[in-house]
């Protein structure tokens, strides 16, 4: 979905957004060093283009032992463990640290997913990448949703971003890939930064 247009776009707004942003994360990767200890970014396995799996980066935000904290919240916190089922979210998640949390409130923990883009896993805008276990809950959109690069950001994020349950993502993401235009693009790279400030509808 939109060809080499889109990836033009994407290798020009990544590259000069990753030169203009490698201040800030040259100083969040010695921080998290500092206060945490351990690599400063992370990668995950998500599902990108055509069901390609990919390593998706991110600034670490979590304790070390992040699956062990999960697993022993979830077990004392039957109604987090629904939210966790039908979200992958927890609101209040404590694997998170004071210094993930801000980067977290403020998108900055996205930032190492610029080279994402340029490495042309991601697209500038596009559907949130989804792990294996989330393809499910696309159904009839799942189709949609592979045929084009996820996103760093996105409708879905311009609209709620964690605020919202995940049923309208699925809409909102259908609803983006049909409806994709370079002007839908700008547009919503423009609002980005706006729902970027608004820390009460983040992760």
């Amino acid at each position: 979905m939109g060809g080499r247009l889109k990836r033009i776009m994407d290798l020009v707004i990544a590259g000069t957004a990753l030169i203009m942003a490698a201040p800030v994360m040259i100083v969040v990767a010695l921080l998290i060093r500092m206060t945490a200890g351990g690599p400063a970014v992370f990668s995950h396995s998500r599902i990108g283009f055509g069901g390609k799996p990919f390593d998706c980066y991110k600034f670490r935000s979590m304790v070390a032992n992040s699956e062990e904290v999960l697993k022993a919240y979830l077990e004392a916190n039957p109604d987090v463990c629904k939210e966790w089922e039908e979200t992958h979210k927890i609101r209040n998640d404590p694997r998170v640290t004071l210094l993930g949390w801000m980067l977290r409130k403020s998108s900055l923990d996205e930032l190492p997913q610029l080279f994402n883009i340029i490495r042309g896993d991601m697209s500038c805008v596009g559907p949130r990448p989804i792990v294996k276990d989330e393809l499910v809950r696309y159904g009839d959109h799942l189709g949609e949703y592979l045929r084009t690069r996820p996103g760093l950001t996105g409708l879905w994020q311009v609209s709620g971003r964690s605020s919202m349950d995940y049923a309208n993502r699925v809409a909102l993401d259908s609803q983006y890939v049909r409806n994709w235009s370079v002007w839908l693009d700008i547009v919503i790279l423009f609002r980005t930064v706006f729902a970027v400030m608004r820390f009460d509808r983040a992760a």
